[in-house]
């Protein structure tokens, strides 16, 4: 029995480092690079998205906390912001 535990467990170490292994190979070859080049534009551009969104959230709560409504629609925070470039 405890040959067999010991058996299994090496074998299932073996399966799970080989996979570990061939999965970090995959990640440095040019398609893997550039999977992660994809993932990381697109999980900034969502970054920036978000941020963009709560950032008039927070103006639009502050103006009415504040009593400071303007007439007419609220302009984008890039026109508040000149230099902001989106």
């Amino acid at each position: 029995m405890n040959r067999t535990l010991w058996f299994v467990a090496g074998a299932t170490t073996g399966v799970y480092a080989l996979t570990k292994a061939r999965r970090a190979a995959e990640a440095f070859t040019p398609e893997g690079m550039r999977d992660r080049m994809a993932g990381l534009s697109v999980g900034a551009h969502l970054f920036r998205e978000e941020l963009k969104t709560e950032m008039a959230t927070t103006e639009n709560d502050l103006r009415r906390r504040l009593r400071l409504e303007l007439s007419g629609p609220t302009p984008p925070i890039a026109a508040l912001h000149p230099r902001s470039t989106s």
